[in-house]
């Protein structure tokens, strides 16, 4: 919208402001009303803001120009550019002609160095004020083009478009079908990184697990049983409830992991390589390891309060610390195992298959 003074032919007193619309005619209309006269292009003689002698003047707006945006052609007219957005580039681009210098092809139309694909819903959305995009047009490069021209309002629009498209933060658990997908794309020489990752529940069991990282993973109450989990690193992750009977554990990382109640029956944590499997500070309240090979293991500081570990092959392991209150160790081979410092309050050790000495230093 602009804005005039009017002033009756030869006078320069007593003007009336009003807004410009339309055609001259309708000037001269709001003319005659304003001013108790019959208003015509011959007693008008100048405006506050620009010079209204002509009807060329007054429809500056309104007169057609296309667009060469990146090869392709589009015809509009100057105040589908002008009024929608006017703080906009393309406002300021073609309001005044020739005022940015706007260079132009061989037929006349102005040179524009943008994606088409992308200005063609700016020009539509300039045209009705309505947000449409086409089937296969990416909004995010809508939205660029958007910033680039300064269309705030639109750009508004386009990120909550594209927030509302966008799916939720998928904390869900991974399913067997989707983690055997991600294990068939990667090499068995190359490390899978699955630190952090949601199992909760999911059936792994006789899979190949070797040397995968599972630091800080959801385990809970998965299925792991028979798998193979050699130099796999499952550091302070979560195997509360978790089933893995039968799995190979050799050189497993578990250092502070959450085990509380799981069952570890008949697993094997002795690697002919001599790889100890560490469990240093975890959580094995409650877990039931009948049977498992452990010979050399660490289980420092680890707490095995109600644990069962019967028939447990726990030669030279390391038990520093530990917590075996009413752990039931009957049947275990403790030969050269170090207990220093162990609580056993409770613990069982019938039908030991090797005397505990007393240099073990328990108490």
């Amino acid at each position: 919208m602009r804005r005039v003074t009017l002033f009756v032919n030869g006078t320069s007193t007593n003007g009336k402001v009003v807004a410009v619309y339309g055609s001259l005619d309708d000037l001269l209309s709001v003319a005659s009303s304003k001013l108790g006269i019959r208003a015509s292009n011959h007693n008008i003689i100048q405006g506050g803001e620009e010079d209204l002698r002509g009807p060329e003047k007054c429809q500056t707006h309104t007169d057609w120009l296309t667009l060469n945006v990146g090869g392709r052609c589009f015809t509009t007219t100057r105040s589908t550019l002008v009024s929608k957005e006017p703080e906009s580039m393309l406002a300021h681009m073609f309001r005044e002609k020739d005022v940015w210098g706007n260079k132009q092809d061989s037929q006349g139309a102005f040179l524009i160095d943008r994606s088409p694909d992308y200005f063609e819903p700016i020009l539509n959305y300039l045209r009705h004020g309505q947000l449409i995009i086409n089937e296969g047009i990416n909004p995010l490069g809508v939205l660029e083009e958007a910033r680039f021209f300064g269309i705030e309002q639109l750009a508004e629009q386009l990120e909550n478009l594209i927030k509302s498209t966008q799916p939720p933060d998928d904390h869900s658990p991974l399913t067997r079908k989707e983690f055997i997908r991600f294990l068939l794309a990667t090499t068995t020489k190359s490390e899978l990184r699955c630190q952090g990752l949601n199992f909760n529940g999911a059936d792994l069991s006789r899979l190949d697990l070797r040397y995968i990282n599972f630091k800080m993973a959801n385990l809970s109450g998965a299925n792991l049983m028979h798998a193979n989990l050699s130099g796999a690193n499952l550091e302070r992750a979560d195997l509360s409830m978790a089933c893995l009977d039968g799995a190979n554990l050799q050189g497993v990382k578990m250092l502070c992991t959450n085990a509380e109640g799981a069952s570890l029956r008949g697993c094997n944590f002795e690697d002919p390589a001599g790889i100890k499997a560490n469990l240093e500070g975890a959580n094995l309240k409650g877990v039931d390891m009948e049977g498992s090979q452990m010979t050399g293991i660490n289980l420092r500081v680890a707490t095995l309060k109600n644990a069962k570990l019967k028939n447990c092959n726990l030669r030279g392991a390391t038990l520093a610390g530990t917590d075996l209150e009413n752990c039931d160790l009957s049947g275990c081979d403790l030969q050269e195992a170090n207990l220093r410092g162990s609580n056993v309050k409770g613990a069982i050790f019938e039908e030991m298959l090797t005397p505990l000495h007393m240099s073990q230093s328990v108490r």
